[in-house]
């Protein structure tokens, strides 16, 4: 799969847009295995030769839409990050269900968000941008964390928090699927969760359960 770097001129770039817009339109309408590049060109009212200036195949514009699909929730976690953290643990920890109810907006506003989501997890060329996202989103908070714990080895917090990170983005994910649950109800429960797992971030594993934490270099 051969990653295109975005273009830099105006126009080009609106072109761009426009194609993942369409083709995360079309993932809601056929899903992950009968969308082609054919279909997004016929689509979006371009040649397919002028689709492939921009994306490869049908993986690469999967991953572009899964790339901007991150990046916009990070942008959103480091505003939260940014309005939070300078008051510290206690300020972060009651303030995760608006970081949770942000994190779903940008994905409800995201065309085919739910489907974007599959093929990360569906898709072996894609797995990495979820992986690479997520360890990024635990970076940040491990980041934000740490000056206020520094008696806690570095390599336990981020293990911890990257396991809150993957609670979070299942809970929003799980929004889009389970109907039986509330989006209220959902969000409270997994705040609470995670509040109470920031809070006690540093406290000490039972002695059965102590393993080395090592962070993968993959």
């Amino acid at each position: 799969m051969t990653t295109r770097p975005a273009p830099k001129q105006a126009r080009a770039q609106q072109t761009r847009d426009r194609l993942l817009d369409v083709a995360g339109g079309l993932l809601a309408e056929v899903g992950l295995e009968r969308i082609s590049t054919n279909l997004i060109a016929a689509r979006a009212g371009v040649s397919p030769p002028a689709l492939y200036r921009y994306f490869a195949d049908k993986y690469a514009v999967l991953e572009a839409l899964g790339h901007r699909l991150m990046d916009r929730q990070n942008a959103v976690l480091d505003r939260w990050i940014g309005r939070h953290a300078p008051g510290g643990i206690a300020a972060m920890a009651d303030h995760i269900g608006d970081l949770l109810a942000a994190n779903a907006a940008i994905t409800r506003a995201e065309p085919g968000a739910v489907w974007i989501l599959r093929a990360l997890h569906a898709s072996p060329q894609l797995v990495h941008v979820r992986i690479e996202s997520h360890r990024a989103v635990t970076d940040r908070l491990a980041a934000a964390c740490a000056p206020y714990l520094p008696h806690l080895d570095p390599a336990i917090l981020w293990a911890r928090l990257r396991l809150a990170v993957e609670i979070g983005f299942a809970a929003d994910e799980m929004l889009h699927e389970e109907d039986r649950i509330a989006a209220e109800r959902l969000f409270a429960d997994v705040a609470a969760l995670l509040r109470a797992a920031l809070l006690d971030v540093d406290a000490p594993l039972p002695a059965a359960t102590m393993l080395p934490f090592r962070r993968s270099t993959l």
